[in-house]
């Protein structure tokens, strides 16, 4: 057993969809949670900038003494998770490769779509990982405005301006025969109300499941799930803890409170 906390990190808000599912698989452990609230997104920026975020973002996490580290961020785990195992010791996951693996376990057609960042998409990550399952066919859609339409707490699906824009991005995917979409970026899953209703019928990844699944098993094989009977969550961000808060009861369903912090020191 191990007492230690679990950190997650994500550029905004979008983490909180990991934070929701890891509070239900794993009811005993100590979260910690840091949203890059002062420079979402991430997904309009360089590599490079990307890299040195998330650098930062997995410095300060690690002040906690934590014992595993999610990058809760569809951007970051397709732009420098690699990278960030490679510097740092400590356990490190993304939500790229179990929500490639849940889509082929999924698709009939063998044609499967991914919404995500124009990083994401950029990055060819995903085209990559369903590749080595020996999918021929992939799909891959930026949607950039999605992220900052949650982060300003646009996303029910009665809402005329997000349906035409999910319309606007994803509408064309009707005529290709995708019958799996995953949703490559965490902030998406709000937007699945919607993302439905754009195409009927078409099942939906949500990759902060998949990856909180995955990690609960994890541990557990590694021996390193808490054994306490409490649950703690704690949040940090780098701007308007306000702002964050009141946006963030659209993931948790309940009120917060978050703390700020100085990323860059």
């Amino acid at each position: 057993m191990d007492n230690r906390p679990i950190g997650v990190f994500d550029s905004g808000l979008g983490g909180l969809s990991a934070v929701k599912e890891l509070q239900k698989l794993m009811p005993n452990e100590h979260i910690i949670y840091f949203g890059d609230t002062g420079r979402v997104p991430y997904g309009t920026k360089s590599y490079e900038t990307i890299k040195k975020y998330a650098e930062q973002d997995v410095r300060f996490l690690q002040s906690f003494d934590v014992k595993a580290i999610l990058a809760a961020c569809g951007t970051v785990s397709a732009v420098a998770l690699d990278e960030l195992k490679q510097k740092f010791s400590i356990p490190l996951y993304g939500v790229v490769d179990d929500a490639a693996s849940k889509a082929v376990h999924e698709t009939k057609s063998g044609i499967i779509a991914v919404a995500g960042t124009e990083a994401t998409i950029g990055s060819g990550i995903f085209e990559r990982k369903l590749s080595n399952y020996g999918l021929s066919r992939y799909i891959g859609v930026a949607c950039p405005l999605f992220v900052s339409l949650v982060e300003c707490g646009f996303y029910k699906e009665d809402d005329d301006v997000v349906l035409q824009v999910c319309e606007r991005y994803l509408g064309f995917l009707k005529n290709t025969g995708v019958d799996t979409l995953i949703l490559g970026c965490t902030h998406f899953p709000i937007l699945a109300p919607v993302i439905s209703k754009v195409l009927p019928g078409v099942k939906l990844i949500n990759p902060s499941f998949e990856a909180a699944t995955q990690l609960k098993q994890r541990l557990n094989d590694e021996g390193l799930l808490s054994d306490k009977n409490d649950q703690i969550v704690e949040y940090y961000v780098s701007d308007q803890p306000i702002k964050f808060a009141n946006v963030a009861n659209i993931f948790m369903g309940h009120g917060i409170e978050a703390k700020m912090v100085n990323i860059e020191k």
